[in-house]
């Protein structure tokens, strides 16, 4: 995709509203959220523009989940250029992110030992800068996208808002989740009922975050 295609005010506007969601949440709108954001009378209004968009190459759907929908690389790198006409420079600039893999045991998960590799990726791929690729493992996020074998964005934090998805660190594990923090102590909460939510109480077992998602790469967009 050279040029971003042509939209309807209305389109670009649904395109906005999941790339917005995308980028503070990092996970998309549910149907019925943009109805509900945009004043639609059902959800299937939502769908018919969501189709419209997929159909122009600007995202994809993906089936079976009611979050299942991914913004394209390739449209986001064309809406990215579209905003930078003033400034042609910005567009060279390349991020170089280490993929992280199996991570051991106490040990940080930037440390030498868990990079696998590295990927040069477009910058205007992520509304805010990742500091690392990690190779997702398991299905308990499919019902927002988030499948066995991605690569999840992350930018480091050590804090996170009610509804972010996290990288947090239980004991000597590493997992994706939902957070949300209530009276009884933190919640990581899967996107997938075949999962249980992971409870931490405020005096239970090691927890930390490592780092916020900032979007998802399915092996395309890499140099």
């Amino acid at each position: 995709m050279q040029d971003q295609p042509k939209l309807t005010a209305r389109q670009q506007q649904i395109f906005e509203l999941v790339r917005h969601a995308i980028e503070s949440t990092g996970a998309p709108p549910t149907r019925a959220e943009i109805a509900a954001e945009l004043g639609f009378k059902s959800a299937n209004a939502a769908e018919e523009h969501l189709q419209a968009l997929a159909r122009k190459g600007m995202l994809e759907l993906v089936g079976g989940t009611s979050r299942g929908i991914r913004l394209k690389s390739d449209a986001l790198n064309a809406v990215n250029r579209a905003r930078q006409v003033m400034l042609p420079l910005a567009s060279l600039a390349q991020l170089t992110l280490p993929l992280i893999g199996r991570v051991a045991a106490g040990a940080p998960i930037l440390a030498q030992e868990h990079i696998e590799q590295t990927y040069t990726v477009e910058p205007g791929l992520f509304a805010k800068k990742p500091d690392y690729l990690l190779k997702v493992k398991g299905m308990s996020m499919r019902d927002i996208g988030i499948l066995d074998g991605d690569l999840l964005a992350v930018q480091s934090a050590k804090e996170a808002r009610n509804g972010q998805i996290v990288v947090a660190r239980v004991g000597d594990e590493v997992t994706v989740k939902r957070f949300r923090r209530g009276p009884e102590g933190i919640e990581l909460l899967p996107e997938n009922p075949d999962f249980e939510p992971i409870r931490v109480a405020p005096d239970g077992e090691h927890f930390s975050i490592e780092g916020l998602a900032v979007g998802l790469i399915r092996g395309q967009g890499f140099n």
